[in-house]
């Protein structure tokens, strides 16, 4: 696939690297020239501006920027996302942990208003950079499972193709509306793991204790 990595920062390093690795061909694209450089040389693909990694990621562009700059980013990109799956990774997590638009509209869909044309999926917002560096991320033999929502079977289907590219699951989340509940979920994740040293995967039982079976 043709990938357009928009930002240079760890997740566009974690997850542009393992695509390269797979065999994707991917460009990263940058405000800053000589850091999307150095990066796309990290990597082993190439370096554009930001615009040029939109324009190259004929299959998905992966928008990897803090979220308070990722409405920026895309708006001014113009039609240049037109037709394309945007992967949405930002976490709009402030001070105390605690959503930056809690109460309105999730992050994705203001990135989706943002960039009208685009297919934007909500993937890989659960995880720390490290953890997709992890070759593959696997853990005590069973691979991460990773939630996607979006509204475009084809863009969902791409970037189930890129999930299973690093080693993992991917799931059905639902709808883009439900973006909400995946950003939700990493702000109290990010909560236990980072401000009370807690394993927060111990608060879920397995499926078959879950109730609903």
């Amino acid at each position: 696939m043709s990938i357009g990595i928009v930002g240079t920062g760890s997740m566009a390093e974690a997850l542009g690297g393992q695509w390269a690795r797979a065999g994707h061909d991917v460009l990263v694209g940058g405000r800053d020239m000589s850091r999307a450089a150095a990066l796309a040389e990290r990597l082993g693909g190439r370096a554009g501006s930001v615009r040029d990694a939109a324009e190259h990621g004929v299959d998905a562009v992966l928008l990897a920027v803090p979220y308070a700059a990722a409405s920026g980013v895309v708006s001014g990109l113009g039609d240049a996302l037109a037709g394309r799956t945007l992967i949405d990774c930002t976490n709009p997590v402030g001070p105390g942990f605690v959503l930056t638009t809690q109460g309105g509209t999730s992050a994705a869909e203001h990135i989706a208003a943002a960039a009208p044309g685009a297919r934007v999926v909500k993937a890989f917002n659960l995880c720390h950079e490290s953890v997709w560096r992890r070759n593959p991320p696997v853990f005590d033999g069973r691979p991460l499972a990773v939630p996607l929502c979006g509204d475009d079977a084809r863009a969902l289907d791409t970037v189930r193709t890129l999930v299973r590219d690093l080693g993992c699951l991917p799931l059905n989340g639902g709808g883009l509306e439900r973006a909400a509940l995946l950003e939700a979920t990493a702000a109290f994740l990010i909560g236990l793991w980072v401000g009370e040293g807690a394993d927060a995967q111990a608060i879920a039982p397995p499926v078959a204790y879950a109730g609903m079976h």
